[in-house]
């Protein structure tokens, strides 16, 4: 398949800007694998699940990591995404600058110095005089989506995290996550339904384009990822006794496929992955979905056509436009089932 097979085009008006008045007021499209769709709201997921099922999330905690300076020696204006904390004082980020800073370039970010030390691809390696986790605590911005069209508010600081976040190192938030709060969650768990949950902290990359027609050029961006014992023996227990995996959000769904071998075996533990799922994907572990509505031409919506079934989501998609669905990450969910 091609690029441009995933391409469709969404009346601005439909973004969503800022999140629903209330986590669970969002519209949730429950999608079978053939047959009618139906349009309910988020609140409704408890009586769509059944006592078994497991509902595995995302833990990661989004950070401040969009930092705003200038370059020391030509006062040249800076901005840096950090993609990724690398160590105590190194971190990868993406730099927006009228000219590309140089190796040796030292970046005064508020209070705090940086320095370039290499470009790495589309990123360039930074080496801070202070702890980064430090400097992004104090000098850092919530790194709302490009989308977003303002500047983060005091609002966002709870509703761009999930309930359940836990571990810092995401720069931007595991969507799906964001429709739940504690009531639903006791809900759910009081009906039978499990939890279970696995870390991985989604970069900036995931907002990168895809540059090629041909989708074998495209050079997946690479997350960091951890599946705790816990949550493997969750998942077999599930399965032992019939019920179904659920993964919220395609980040949960990315850490799990990305940790079980050919025969849907997971393996605990913690690694990096570069998984790239395009139609034709077996999926190993995940049964069904929730997740929000994707960017034309992108990676999440190749994995949502290979999970349901590209002519189904083609689908879905119209059926969201046309019903006045809110898109992208403040926006509305759907429930799938994987095709087959």
């Amino acid at each position: 398949m091609r690029l441009s097979d995933f391409d469709y085009v969404l009346p601005d008006e439909l973004i969503a800007h800022h999140p629903s008045p209330e986590r669970t007021g969002s519209r949730l499209l429950q999608v079978p694998p053939e047959g009618p769709m139906t349009d309910r709201h988020f609140r409704d997921l408890p009586g769509l699940l059944r006592a078994g099922d497991l509902l595995v999330m995302n833990d990661t905690r989004v950070i401040k990591a969009r930092l705003h300076g200038h370059k020391r020696d030509s006062g040249g204006l800076v901005e840096a995404l950090i993609e990724r904390v690398t160590g105590e004082h190194e971190a990868l980020a993406q730099i927006r600058a009228s000219k590309t800073p140089r190796p040796g370039t030292v970046l005064c970010l508020g209070q705090a110095l940086a320095t370039v030390q290499a470009r790495e691809g589309e990123f360039h390696r930074l080496r801070f005089e202070e702890p980064v986790a430090q400097v992004l605590e104090r000098e850092g911005r919530l790194p709302l989506p490009p989308y977003i069209t303002r500047d983060p508010q005091a609002p966002d600081e709870s509703r761009y995290q999930t309930v359940y976040a836990r571990h810092a190192g995401a720069v931007a938030a595991p969507t799906a996550g964001l429709h739940f709060d504690e009531a639903l969650l006791a809900q759910v768990q009081a009906l039978g339904v499990g939890t279970a949950f696995v870390t991985l902290h989604v970069g900036a990359g995931t907002f990168q384009p895809v540059r090629h027609d041909d989708l074998s050029l495209h050079q997946m961006h690479t997350e960091h990822y951890e599946i705790p014992a816990a949550t493997v023996l969750a998942i077999e227990r599930t399965r032992a006794a019939g019920g179904r995996v659920i993964a919220v959000g395609t980040t949960s769904m990315r850490a799990l496929e990305s940790g079980a071998d050919e025969t849907g075996q997971l393996a605990a533990g913690a690694a990096h992955t570069a998984l790239f799922i395009t139609p034709g994907y077996r999926f190993r572990v995940v049964d069904a979905l929730i997740t929000n509505f994707h960017l034309p031409r992108s990676t999440l919506l190749m994995l949502v056509s290979a999970f349901a079934g590209a002519p189904r989501i083609r689908e879905v998609y119209a059926h969201a436009i046309a019903a006045r669905y809110r898109f992208f990450s403040y926006g509305d969910a759907m429930l799938l089932t994987r095709l087959g």
